[in-house]
C-alpha cells in the first residue's frame, strides 16, 4: 500500500511539472533583451573646428558598425542649430563649438540633453611669409594688427562661435594691456561692429559687421585657415586645435584673454557680444553634442555620441590638440546608455 502511494505522489509530481512547463512555454515566453541595430546613414551636424578630428572619429565608427555610413555636415555651429530650430533639417548628431547653444537654441523643443566633451583656446594664426612675422609677440599683436598694411579676419560673430569668441578676446585685452583704445581701433576702425559699457560690462553690437579696410569676415573660422596659407591674408583668429591640425603658426595668448581657463571665468563674464543668435556671454570655451529630436536615426546618433565621450573619442580629440573632457559633462535627460561616462 505504501509503495503504491509513492507511485501516486509521483506520478502527480511528473503531470504538474508538464503543466507547468506547458505554461509558462506558451503564456509566459523568457524575456530577451535587444540593442538596436546601429546601420544606415548617420547625419552628423558639426562646427567646423571639430572637421578634422570628426573624419577620424567617423573612420572609426563605421568600422565598428560596418553597416553604417557618417554623413559630415561641418559650418558655423550657431547656423547649424538654427538649421534644426528654424528650418526644422533633420540631423542625428549635433556638435556644437559653444555648448551653450544648445540649452539656448535646441532645449527644450528640440533637444532634451546635451553632454559637453572638449575645451579649446583662442589663438592668432600666421605664417612665415606673413608681414612683421618676426617682430609680432604675445605682447604686441594688437599693435602689428593695426597697421594699414596688414590683413587679418575672423569668422562671423553671427554664424560662428570662433567669431564672436574673437571678438570677446580682441575686447578683453584691453583689461589685460591697459589700454582701453585696442578695441576701437582693431576693429572699431574697420567694421560697423561697436562697443558699449555700463557697470564694467562691455556690450559688443556685431548683428551687422560691415567689414572694411584690412579686416575680412568669413562664414566659419576654417575658411580662413586657406586665405592663410595662399597668402591671402597676414594673421587669423583661429582655436588651437585647428592651427595644431593645420600645421600653422599661432601666438599662444595669456589665459586672461584666450577663454580658455575656468580661473577667469568672472572676467570673460564682462563682455557680452550681440549677435542674431542672441547675446553671447563670454565663458571658457567647452564644446557640446546633442541628439536632436528630430533625428531620422536616432540610435546610430546616440552611438556615435557615445564613441564621442568614449576612451575612443577622447584620444582622437587629445591627438587632435583638443583636450578632451573626461568625463564628459551631461545634462537634462540624458540616456541610460551614457550615464556611465559622464558626470
Amino acid at each position: 500500500m505504501k509503495e503504491m502511494k509513492s507511485i501516486f505522489i509521483a506520478l502527480a509530481l511528473v503531470v504538474a511539472a508538464v503543466f507547468l512547463c506547458g505554461c509558462v512555454g506558451q503564456n509566459e515566453p523568457a524575456p530577451t533583451v535587444t540593442t538596436p541595430e546601429i546601420s544606415g546613414i548617420v547625419m552628423v551636424f558639426h562646427a567646423g573646428s571639430l572637421t578634422v578630428p570628426f573624419e577620424e572619429l567617423a573612420a572609426a565608427f563605421e568600422a565598428k558598425y560596418p553597416g553604417t555610413t557618417v554623413q559630415l555636415v561641418p559650418a558655423g555651429s550657431t547656423k547649424l542649430a538654427k538649421d534644426i530650430s528654424d528650418l526644422d533639417k533633420s540631423a542625428d548628431v549635433f556638435a556644437s563649438a559653444d555648448y551653450t547653444l544648445i540649452p539656448g537654441l535646441l532645449v527644450p523643443s528640440h533637444a532634451d540633453w546635451y553632454v559637453t566633451f572638449a575645451k579649446n583656446r583662442m589663438v592668432l594664426c600666421y605664417t612665415d611669409d606673413s608681414l612683421y612675422v618676426d617682430e609680432i609677440n604675445a605682447d604686441n599683436w594688437y599693435t602689428i594688427l593695426e597697421k594699414p598694411d596688414v590683413a587679418w579676419a575672423f569668422s562671423d560673430p553671427n554664424l560662428d562661435p570662433c567669431g564672436y569668441r574673437s571678438l570677446m578676446t580682441i575686447q578683453l585685452a584691453e583689461a589685460h594691456y591697459g589700454d582701453d583704445t585696442i578695441f576701437d581701433r582693431l576693429v572699431g576702425a574697420n567694421s560697423a561692429i561697436t562697443v558699449t559699457e555700463e557697470n564694467g560690462i562691455f556690450t559688443v553690437h556685431a548683428k551687422s559687421p560691415e567689414p572694411k579696410g584690412n579686416i575680412q569676415i568669413r562664414p566659419k573660422s576654417v575658411e580662413l585657415v586657406q586665405m592663410l596659407q595662399s597668402g591671402g591674408l597676414d594673421y587669423a583668429w583661429e582655436y588651437q586645435s585647428v592651427a595644431v591640425q593645420h600645421d600653422l603658426k599661432f601666438i599662444v595668448l595669456p589665459e586672461a584673454i584666450d577663454l580658455s581657463s575656468i580661473q577667469y571665468e568672472s572676467a570673460y563674464a564682462t563682455v557680452l557680444i550681440e549677435t542674431e543668435g542672441g547675446m553671447m556671454k563670454g565663458l571658457p570655451i567647452v564644446y557640446g553634442a546633442t541628439v536632436p529630436k528630430n533625428a531620422e536615426n536616432p540610435d546610430a546618433g546616440l552611438a556615435f555620441v557615445e564613441m564621442l565621450i568614449g576612451p575612443t573619442g577622447q584620444a582622437i580629440m587629445d591627438g587632435q590638440g583638443q583636450p578632451p573632457v573626461v568625463p564628459a559633462g551631461g545634462f537634462g535627460s540624458v540616456p541610460s546608455v551614457l550615464k556611465a561616462l559622464t558626470a
